[in-house]
């Protein structure tokens, strides 16, 4: 059972890398199976197509990283405070992963749903699945913000939450178009742009 399962896990760890560096849909089972030093029957073993192998790989990655988008934004920070940290911790994860491989990766679910969203339903409907996940978790900190008189009143809370998502993953794509982390860093600001957050508040955020 335990060489099954450290199987099973080296296939999807190598699966993770490859799509992050090289995409879907130029991978193949046996340069997936190669990369995970495991023998090609493996794969079909536990995955019935390299489809069924993609989604196993974006549900493990949303585990990990909604672990942490909890924790950031479920802090006993003040609301604004939550959505920076999330911020910084995104910019964060992009720069050390240009560190260790030379280049900005970006999102996984962004770089798929960019490559699959008109190819692969089954891929496409979960992604958007997560992305509503990611707009209801931020959507719970800006009505707390609301509630504390540090967001605007007449801000739609669920659209607010929405845009926030769009564009992280949009400077999270020029990020990696331009090879640039910094390109991040504008969140914050178009973020309190975004939920009229008053000029005293901003000056007592944290």
């Amino acid at each position: 059972m335990g060489r099954t399962s450290d199987a099973k896990n080296k296939i999807l760890k190598a699966a993770a890398a490859l799509i992050e560096q090289r995409g879907y849909t130029a991978l193949g089972v046996a340069e997936i199976c190669a990369a995970a030093g495991v023998p090609k029957g493996s794969f079909y073993y536990f995955f019935e197509s390299k489809q069924v192998l993609a989604l196993a790989v974006i549900d493990e990655h949303w585990v990990t990283q909604r672990r942490q988008w909890e924790q950031l934004l479920g802090s006993d920070r003040d609301p604004l405070r939550r959505l920076q940290d999330l911020f910084e911790a995104t910019e964060e994860v992009q720069r050390v992963g240009q560190q260790e491989a030379g280049v900005v990766a970006g999102c996984l679910f962004g770089n798929l749903a960019l490559e699959l969203s008109n190819q692969a339903e089954e891929i496409r409907s979960r992604l958007q699945e997560i992305f509503e996940e990611q707009i209801g978790l931020i959507e719970q900190v800006v009505v707390e913000a609301q509630q504390r008189g540090l967001a605007g009143p007449a801000v739609d809370s669920r659209e607010a939450a929405r845009s926030i998502v769009a564009q992280l993953e949009g400077r999270v794509l020029l990020a990696k178009l331009l090879n640039d982390p910094t390109q991040l860093e504008t969140l914050w600001r178009n973020c309190l742009d975004l939920l009229q957050v008053p000029t005293q508040a901003r000056t007592t955020i944290g």
